[in-house]
């Protein structure tokens, strides 16, 4: 029998700070940072994010979208064989033990399932279930369970309105398991290395001592440039792999990023707006785990139904970039 992967349960958690743009721009401007919730929305469509208080860490949040995506599954917790976690803000510097190990032992599964981090930035969930989708094919793994969870919160700079207007903190999840009908139905995933200083954490360590920044930096206008040209040909890619038409998507489900580069992309694959699911106004960009809370948040107010043909897709630093087409 063909083996597919499929996706059977989805969760997501929003730590409950939420502050707006209101109250971000008066925060700066305690600093001297000059901001407005028109020019934060005119620029990314963003009105508000999420953070974590402190000593709340990314598995904290992981663990709970967890729990949501395999309620949903109608899975006992025993019954993953493979936890992956994407993430850029793993709870521990150096990433081990891994996110993934973490949150395993906070989920009480006990069964010494494989667990394993995932490190592409905002591109992060795409890559990870295309890696799920493959254990699954290979029948390496039954039932997987894929997270993306940031604390972006902790690697931002209050002093670089750039950047630190744009990023929340949350976590999305699936569960994906092996079907004998079709579920994923193509994946494509790239990555650029000479793009990597666009958008970057740049401080490495030395000698246990940080070098340089541990802050976030992103060339803002370059990685615009790249992504709306990065996003509209791996669309067409993971399509064609399927051999459908992007007139066949029921859903678009990108990178809660940016509102223009959302808009463009659906744009140029011909996708009409209220076809979107968009969540960037509401939880900003939340890295690795914004495609798994739009694809929840669809999925719960009834949009996504089964099987919808759904596509998502990220960009991330790295430079990397993918996407995911599925049936649900």
């Amino acid at each position: 029998m063909t083996l597919f992967s499929k996706i059977i349960g989805t969760g997501a958690y929003l730590p409950p700070k939420r502050v707006t743009n209101q109250e971000l721009t008066q925060q700066l401007a305690e600093k001297g940072i000059e901001t407005s919730d028109e020019w934060i929305r005119s620029r990314s469509g963003i009105g508000a994010r999420h953070y974590v208080e402190p000593g709340v860490m990314s598995s904290d949040l992981a663990a709970e979208a967890a729990k949501r995506a395999i309620e949903m599954s109608g899975l006992p917790a025993d019954a993953i064989d493979l936890i992956i976690v994407a993430s850029s803000t793993p709870d521990f510097f150096g990433g081990f033990p891994s996110t993934a190990c973490i949150v395993q032992r906070k989920l009480g599964i006990a069964n010494e399932c494989a667990c394993v981090d995932v490190q592409a930035v905002c591109s992060g969930f795409v890559y990870a279930v295309s890696v799920a989708d493959s254990f699954i094919k290979s029948g390496a793994h039954k039932n997987v369970l894929v997270i993306g969870a940031e604390v972006f919160s902790r690697i931002l700079n209050f002093e670089d309105r750039g950047t630190c207007v744009l990023f929340g903190d949350g976590a999305g999840a699936v569960v994906m398991t092996a079907s004998s009908e079709p579920g994923v139905l193509s994946t494509v995933l790239h990555a650029d290395g000479r793009l990597g200083d666009i958008l970057c954490g740049p401080g490495p360590v030395q000698n246990g001592v940080l070098q340089g920044s541990a802050f976030l930096y992103m060339d803002g206008p370059a990685v615009f440039k790249h992504a709306v040209v990065v996003l509209e040909k791996v669309a067409h890619e993971a399509l064609d792999k399927a051999g459908m038409q992007a007139s066949e998507l029921d859903w678009f489900v990108p990178h809660q990023a940016n509102i223009r580069i959302m808009n463009s992309s659906a744009k140029k694959l011909g996708v009409p707006s209220d076809k979107v699911i968009v969540t960037v106004d509401q939880h900003g960009n939340t890295s690795a785990a914004s495609i798994p809370m739009a694809l929840d948040h669809g999925v719960r107010d009834g949009r996504i139904k089964p099987g919808h043909n759904v596509l998502m897709e990220g960009v991330g630093g790295g430079f990397t970039w993918g996407a995911v087409l599925v049936r649900m």
